[in-house]
């Protein structure tokens, strides 16, 4: 069969091998001059390829249908992936939290191993070829072609690979939702994932703008209806306009999928709390700091936090404490050192909104799961059109987890 498959992403690449592989002719189109462009910029260039824990934990990180992708990963899940990337020569290491790193630190050499594979199996690839429609028979409801470049290119099978909308200039501006719309398909609302989070008092933001603290709780809560929203425990970043970091990032794919955000965000009633000092209770944290206040009670509290806090993060702490910076440690009340104890426990920030999708990682959003064969990634409102990767309305957290979906779908979409 005449395979064409849109998108040369990791999905695309993936469904393109393994619709080779079962004897298939194939040919990818890439509408860029270049595959896996967003593949490169993965992990900050290194490549986070997938995660070490089992299938079940790895549905647990997939907040966005994680169920749908059951039967696609115990077809092909992450250690098939690791040992793809191995029989091509390249070896694996696992970090802290299990995440899958390529030993080289380099991006490039996972993508290299993808395009070896292609070349070996002699898949086309086109590049610069800008798809615009999916063509079916419309008596038989089955797809015929593509057009290409303004030319009509036959098919007898079609793979949508495009992408969400995050990051557009690798290639992702979501023209695969308005093809797939013109055969029927529904797409549920796009929004950003993984992406920075907006903060109200941004004055603190741009003083800490660029400060990483690892090792810090968080609790994102609304304030509205008295619940926790999320939980996590790692690092994160301030920027000129709020926070991010791999725990703000992950915390964003739960934010987005919390029932009337933009209203409960508009209302001021998002707080994120931080946890500066976590393996530390309050008693505990307390003891430190009069032991601390000791050792230089003849300073002013401007001046005493040294030990305890990163250097950029001091005047903000002393801004929010409300104790008189000039005034001597050792005149510091009781009440004013238990107020610094609650501030460095919980220091705490309104969340204004997420960072505009084009900032995201991944979308939210896509595809109606409903609309799609979770067992072949064959589309069930037309014959012949399959589904892979950013496209479908399912993204996770970060870790590894969104790549892991994109190939287990596409070696799906492409064996069936």
């Amino acid at each position: 069969m005449k395979v064409v498959v849109i998108g040369g992403g990791p999905a695309g690449m993936l469904s393109a091998i393994s619709a080779k592989s079962a004897g298939n002719d194939v040919i990818i189109l890439e509408k860029n001059n270049m595959l896996g462009k967003k593949l490169l910029i993965t992990g900050k260039g290194r490549c986070n390829i997938t995660s070490s824990l089992n299938i079940d934990n790895f549905i647990k990180n997939i907040p966005g249908n994680g169920m749908f992708l059951y039967s696609a990963f115990q077809k092909f899940n992450n250690v098939d992936i690791i040992n793809f990337l191995k029989k091509q020569g390249l070896v694996v290491k696992e970090e802290r939290g299990n995440r899958i790193f390529p030993i080289t630190d380099k991006s490039k050499d996972v993508l290299d191993c993808f395009k070896h594979k292609l070349e070996e199996l002699k898949v086309k690839v086109y590049y610069n070829s800008n798809v615009t429609e999916i063509i079916k028979n419309k008596e038989e409801n089955k797809v015929i072609g593509v057009i290409v470049n303004g030319r009509k290119l036959e098919a007898d099978k079609v793979i949508l690979a495009t992408g969400g909308k995050s990051y557009p200039l690798t290639g992702s501006t979501g023209d695969g939702y308005s093809m797939a719309k013109k055969l029927g398909h529904t797409v549920t609302k796009i929004k950003p994932s993984l992406v920075p989070l907006e903060i109200y008092e941004s004055n603190f933001c741009k003083k800490l703008q660029g400060l990483s603290i690892r090792n810090v709780g968080i609790i994102i809560r609304d304030e509205k209806n008295n619940k926790n929203i999320y939980e996590d425990f790692g690092e994160m970043i301030f920027t000129h306009f709020g926070v991010s970091g791999p725990i703000i990032l992950s915390s964003s794919a739960h934010l987005v999928r919390y029932k009337n955000i933009e209203e409960i965000l508009a209302q001021k009633n998002v707080t994120l709390n931080i946890d500066l000092k976590p393996a530390l209770s309050q008693e505990k944290l307390e003891k430190r700091i009069i032991r601390d206040f000791e050792e230089v009670k003849n300073k002013q509290f401007k001046n005493s936090l040294d030990k305890l806090l990163p250097q950029k993060l001091i005047p903000v702490i002393i801004e929010k404490s409300n104790i008189n910076p000039e005034k001597k440690v050792n005149e510091i009340t009781k009440i004013e050192r238990k107020n610094l104890v609650e501030l460095l426990k919980k220091f705490s920030l309104k969340i204004k909104n997420f960072r505009p999708i084009e900032e995201a990682i991944i979308t939210s959003g896509g595809i109606n799961i409903k609309e799609i064969d979770p067992k072949t990634m064959q589309s069930k409102i037309c014959k012949g059109l399959y589904f892979a990767g950013e496209i479908i309305d399912v993204d996770a957290y970060t870790g590894g987890f969104n790549l892991q979906i994109a190939y287990s779908t596409g070696f799906v979409a492409g064996q069936n």
